[in-house]
């Protein structure tokens, strides 16, 4: 009744979800296998789901996940005409596209420690999701930073520098349930205060979550929202990402309104 296993292949089709399941994916070609100083990069081909990007054994994006970008944009429900907005990650270039196709006024893009093997690699391999717009780091409404993208935030908050949309594509939301034990959560409060403070009073951040079966951690990761330096208010959203094959949850969270 269970197919077997296939072991010692030339290409790994075995890949975990982010609940502990394994996948078996019909990966037919690696297109890319590269290490960079960072991680592990690659690039395979699915005949259902087109190339996936892989970084250090995690599944990213596929070409066909467009929904998760539309999911971390706001679902189509925003207005990005004439808005400044800031991508904190996003190295396979997806939002990025998507963003420009609305015309917005400037699209910042910097992410901590955003690796220019991926830009390449997802350039060339995933232009189905990129399109042109990593071919150059500035365009006629967008830039580019390879930076690390905390000092850049901070240098932003000092210069009183706001944004109309913030889009957080760094990291999902830990699995560990135990922050003071993981570096990860405090990195994610750090990354959720810096940008509370470029955010415009009425802009909005969006971010993913993960799993919908990690509730634990969902949790904790919504506990941590009222320990931010303002108080925030947040919805959330759940999608099927093709290529994840489970269902992921999405945020928004903006600041909270007070009466004057």
């Amino acid at each position: 009744r269970l197919p077997a296993i296939l072991r010692g292949g030339v290409i790994d089709r075995y890949w975990p979800t982010a609940d502990g399941r394994l996948v078996e994916y019909d990966i037919d070609e690696v297109v890319y296998d590269e290490d960079s100083p960072f991680q592990n990069i690659k690039i395979l081909h699915s005949k259902q789901f087109g190339n996936i990007l892989i970084l250090s054994g995690d599944v990213n994006l596929a070409e066909s996940d467009l929904a998760y970008t539309q999911a971390i944009m706001g679902s189509g429900k925003e207005d990005y005409t004439g808005k400044e907005v800031l991508i904190l990650g996003g190295g396979d270039g997806g939002i990025l596209y998507e963003i420009v196709k609305l015309k917005p006024k400037m699209v910042t893009m910097v992410a901590s420690n955003i690796d220019q093997m991926v830009i390449d690699g997802c350039k060339k391999h995933m232009r189905k999701t990129c399109g042109d717009v990593l071919d150059n780091l500035k365009g006629d409404c967008y830039q580019v930073l390879i930076e690390d993208c905390i000092p850049v935030l901070k240098r932003y908050a000092k210069e009183g520098r706001m944004f109309d949309y913030v889009i957080n594509d760094l990291t999902a939301v830990p699995i560990s349930t135990s922050p003071e034990e993981d570096s990860t959560w405090e990195f994610l409060r750090l990354i959720l205060d810096l940008s509370m403070k470029v955010l415009k009073q009425d802009g909005k951040y969006f971010t993913q979550g993960n799993c919908i079966n990690l509730t634990d951690a969902l949790t904790l990761y919504e506990e941590q929202l009222s320990r931010l330096y303002c108080p925030v208010e947040f919805s959330k959203e759940t999608v099927c990402v093709p290529s994840y094959m489970e269902l992921w949850v999405f945020y928004t969270i903006w600041k909270k309104q007070t009466d004057i």
